[in-house]
């Protein structure tokens, strides 16, 4: 079973490889970004890690990071699978691992490449790849980020739009699914905001978010916005820009997950605004959990929802 806890028996699974493919050591610590509280990347340094199981990212730049520090973390002649569906990431595979040096056996199963190799002594590379992977700041959108969390190097143009049309705010008030914190960024230019929750499901973007809004008004969580939220009092207003991809599948169930979530959170007479690319059915749920929904603004790629409590 995998678990959430810290790496007493140092065998370490990163994502969430199908068990059906691979085989997990029993009692393996999970290591993921997208799972609040499991252990982070960061947090192995160079900790003995005698075997790991990669679900390895489909991000050029991601996957190399990941597996850079899991060889770092890992000792000598520990055993490591690395796998990737073909067509994210598994058909270079065999030419990255052969960069940090590992020679791996492969095998092709249900559309996945899949690497077994033993740890060597002395892995190249690894300081590069965990360089170019780390959190930096990017002049062009001026915050800090991390290659992997959505629209790490962008502001996502559903954002934008909701930027362009943001009435003014006050009071208290959350953006769920913040991101490195481009809306709250923008909330908190409101001089008659008083406080603000920021919520991330992905561990990478709740740091980034700590980091490019160091206010006194702002509190980071790092939580799955599908489950309710613990300790929240209720808000004045909710900003969205909701994901509806999960594992790289279009999931529409998230984005009406977050809905319900920022009316979960909002008090009688308090207001979501939120964003949506046109083709989502979010009308239905919408409708479900407030009392007066409008379209605030539309385009042929995105629309934004002004939902009323």
């Amino acid at each position: 079973m995998v678990t959430n806890s810290p790496l007493p028996d140092r065998h370490v699974v990163y994502g969430f490889p199908p068990d059906e493919l691979v085989e997990l050591a029993s009692h393996a610590t999970q290591v993921s970004p997208l799972v609040p509280n499991a252990a982070a990347l960061e947090d192995l340094g160079q900790s003995g890690v005698a075997s790991a199981v990669i679900l390895a990212p489909p991000g050029t730049i991601e996957r190399r990071y990941a597996i850079a520090k899991l060889l770092q973390a890992a000792r000598p002649g520990a055993h490591f699978t690395v796998l990737a569906p073909k067509a994210k990431g598994g058909s270079r595979l065999q030419a990255e691992l052969e960069a940090f040096g590992c020679e791996a056996a492969f095998d092709a199963r249900r559309h996945f490449r899949i690497a077994e190799f033993a740890r060597p002594t002395s892995p190249a590379g690894l300081a590069e790849a965990i360089a170019a992977g780390s959190p930096f700041f990017h002049e062009a959108t001026g915050f800090w980020t991390q290659a992997g969390i959505f629209a790490f190097d962008r502001i996502d143009p559903g954002s934008q739009m909701l930027l362009d049309h943001l009435p003014a705010l006050k009071g208290r008030g959350a953006d769920l699914g913040c991101g490195i914190g481009v809306l709250g960024r923008a909330a908190l230019g409101h001089a008659g905001v008083t406080e603000l929750v920021c919520v991330d499901t992905d561990g990478r973007a709740v740091e980034a978010c700590r980091r490019n809004l160091p206010d006194p008004r702002v509190s980071v969580r790092w939580a799955d916005l599908r489950q309710p939220l613990a300790q929240v009092e209720k808000l004045d207003f909710v900003l969205s820009n909701p994901p509806f991809h999960d594992g790289g599948a279009e999931d529409r169930n998230l984005g009406q997950a977050f809905i319900r979530r920022a009316a979960d959170v909002l008090r009688k007479g308090g207001t979501a605004f939120i964003v949506a690319n046109r083709h989502l059915p979010y009308e239905a749920t919408l409708s479900a959990a407030f009392a007066r929904v409008s379209t605030l603004a539309e385009t042929g790629a995105y629309k934004i929802f002004e939902a009323r409590r």
